[in-house]
């Protein structure tokens, strides 16, 4: 088809001679100072705004001026000198090729160097002449110096009372024989999305630097540090290096966060902040000026996330809560009668959301205190009195007491056809195996099918924990491993 070409009309034609002058004119004006006129800002306008607005914004700013007066002089800026330690990979070298790196002694083929770094911290507490502001662990690191500046350009030695991976906290002392200015700790359980905040620090080390925005959710969860157990605070203030550390405020002053991690695909803020709630970290501070260390509670469970097919076998649908799915012998837990299988609704008649949730809440329980926990065990509520026990990182990782040392699952269409099962097989999969464990001196191994516990048939995973809650004294199974019946030895629970 061919296309027919429009005459070019007169009008056309003038309206381009028109677009072109214009054009050729402002170029030429542009290119030439001393042809361009400037133009300033007419401070007339601002009697355009009516009285109303003008005291309203004035009112804003007073507010905004009163609230950053308020809270700057409690915020420090941290100066972090860390010693630390990089494998020398030349040191040794050629010995490798003559099979004499064993002959190493523990720490050679390394060297130290020192890093520089900076953060923020908030002055949350005061004895005598000695101050304490809080901070992030990522901050101090290991640190060998640290110095801290105040508001008013002082700068003083600063010490370390004690740090925290977990909860990627730590806390630092400091004397000064002046009054400083300690900060209002908040209630961040009242935090609501929409809140104003205020983000105080030393970004990229811009010293007192404030930043405004507004809570863009709560309980988030993730962050670079994989064993953190805290929830957080998302904020669209500006937040960059330099800020870790720093307070989050709200409207009336009171700290409802330590800033502490962003999302950005610049390395700059991109309106995604994370801070970690204050409730979180109030009893750290109690917890390192006392002893200098976290006292964490421990209940002797290991949590399970139950998702998809397996929250279905355990008839889990749209219930909160979170999965004990092992349980360490001797631990709280068993003392107190909580099961390999029971799901924890409550702790001292708070709800459970899930595992994260747990986690913090029994965390943050004290040694030797007794708290109730609500679970449901095969659809009924029970209400169980445990007596929390201060956790002990090596009990943590002694899977020899972890009972029963792997998490069944349900045997799905994927898993029958993966192991050449026959359709409609009854029983559980071993899953998760944990080397020590009961279990693994059983001799069992992942991809067992577990078709009985104590000579009672299991047909799926609820039939599992009910047989295996009734077992006592000895306990054995009944498996089938590549189309072979076997029989477990028997173990002394």
């Amino acid at each position: 088809m061919h296309k027919v070409r429009k005459p070019f009309s007169a009008t056309a034609g003038i309206l381009l001679i028109i677009l072109f002058s214009v054009f050729f004119l402002s170029a030429r004006c542009s290119s030439n100072p001393e042809n361009a006129s400037t133009v300033y800002a007419d401070s007339g306008l601002r009697t355009e705004l009516s009285k109303e607005s003008v005291s309203a914004l004035e009112s804003l700013q007073r507010a905004n001026r009163e609230l950053t007066s308020m809270i700057l002089p409690s915020v420090v800026t941290l100066d972090v000198i860390e010693t630390r330690k990089i494998q020398n990979n030349i040191d040794g070298f050629p010995w490798f090729f003559f099979n004499r790196p064993q002959e190493q002694k523990e720490g050679q083929g390394e060297r130290e160097y020192e890093a520089e770094g900076m953060g923020s911290g908030v002055i949350v507490r005061k004895s005598g002449k000695t101050y304490y502001a809080l901070t992030n662990q990522h901050v101090t690191g290991n640190a060998k110096t640290i110095s801290v500046i105040l508001y008013n350009g002082d700068k003083v030695k600063g010490k370390l009372v004690g740090s925290d991976q977990r909860k990627d906290v730590a806390l630092v002392s400091f004397d000064y024989d002046k009054d400083l200015r300690v900060a209002v700790l908040g209630d961040s359980n009242t935090v609501q999305v929409g809140d104003l905040t205020y983000a105080i620090g030393a970004p990229l080390g811009y010293v007192s630097t404030v930043t405004s925005g507004i809570v863009s959710a709560v309980g988030r969860s993730g962050g670079p540090n994989r064993n953190n157990i805290n929830d957080f605070i998302q904020t669209d203030a500006a937040i960059n290096q330099g800020n870790s550390g720093g307070p989050l405020v709200n409207i009336y002053g009171e700290v409802i966060g330590i800033n502490n991690w962003i999302v950005s695909s610049s390395g700059g803020s991109q309106g995604l902040a994370f801070s970690i709630p204050i409730n979180n970290l109030k009893k750290a501070i109690d917890d390192f000026i006392n002893s200098g260390e976290i006292k964490y509670g421990w209940l002797g469970v290991q949590l399970v996330e139950v998702k998809d097919k397996f929250r279905e076998a355990l008839n889990l649908k749209n219930i909160e809560g979170a999965f004990a799915g092992q349980v360490f012998l001797g631990s709280p837990a068993d003392k107190g009668g909580i099961k390999p299988g029971d799901y924890i609704i409550e702790v001292n008649s708070a709800k459970v959301k899930d595992v994260d949730d747990i986690l913090r809440i029994i965390a943050d329980l004290k040694s030797g205190e007794t708290s109730s926990f609500k679970i449901l065990r095969r659809g009924k509520e029970l209400l169980l009195t445990v007596k929390i026990e201060e956790r002990d990182e090596k009990i943590v990782a002694d899977s020899s007491k972890l009972w029963p040392g792997f998490v069944p699952s349900p045997l799905t269409d994927e898993i029958i056809k993966q192991l050449e099962l026959k359709k409609g097989q009854n029983g559980v999969a071993v899953t998760s195996l944990q080397s020590k464990s009961p279990a693994a001196v059983m001799s069992l191994q992942p991809g067992d099918i577990i078709v009985k516990v104590n000579g009672k048939d299991v047909k799926d995973v609820l039939s599992f924990y009910d047989e295996l809650s009734k077992a006592s004294g000895e306990v054995w199974f009944d498996f089938i491993r590549e189309g072979h019946n076997l029989v477990t030895p028997r173990i002394k629970k």
